[in-house]
């Protein structure tokens, strides 16, 4: 018996995403009439630089996916021995526990002024382009009304 509403959840492998993104990539740029056939060659071709050169595309992905999404687990933390259970946390770690909130609050204000930056800095751009489009039109306009 089957259940039209499962909210079972696949998992995808890491490293899957980026080498379908490389072989997404290079279809597009590409353009191939046989897209299977070229994937089998693109995967071919894959394994022979990876068997060549020990650089793995997929592992290298991932490894950058990982630090990008869990940042915090690269930072240095203290080691479960010096931790026991049932005590409570010592006022430097109660220091640090709050440094770490401060710097992720000033990163979260930083990355918004910076996006508050190149949206204005893309509006003047675009302004811009606009004030030369009416400019051309108006000398384009004069010139008919000259002739």
């Amino acid at each position: 018996m089957s259940i039209p509403f499962s909210n079972t959840r696949y998992r995808i492998p890491q490293g899957f995403g980026n080498l379908l993104e490389g072989l997404t990539r290079e279809i597009l740029r590409e353009q191939p009439d046989n897209i299977p056939a070229f994937a089998a060659a693109y995967f071919e071709n894959l394994l022979e630089k990876r068997e060549e050169t020990n650089f793995d595309p997929a592992e290298w992905g991932t490894k950058i996916d990982d630090r990008f999404y869990n940042n915090r687990a690269f930072e240095e933390q203290e080691p479960p021995e010096k931790c026991e259970p049932g005590k409570e946390k010592s006022q430097t770690s109660m220091k640090d526990d709050t440094s770490a909130l401060e710097s992720s609050k000033d990163k979260d204000m930083e990355e918004n002024a910076a996006l508050k930056i190149q949206a204005a800095f893309r509006g003047h751009l675009a302004r811009e382009e606009v004030r030369k489009m009416k400019s051309s039109e108006l000398q384009e306009n004069e010139t008919k009304e000259n002739e």
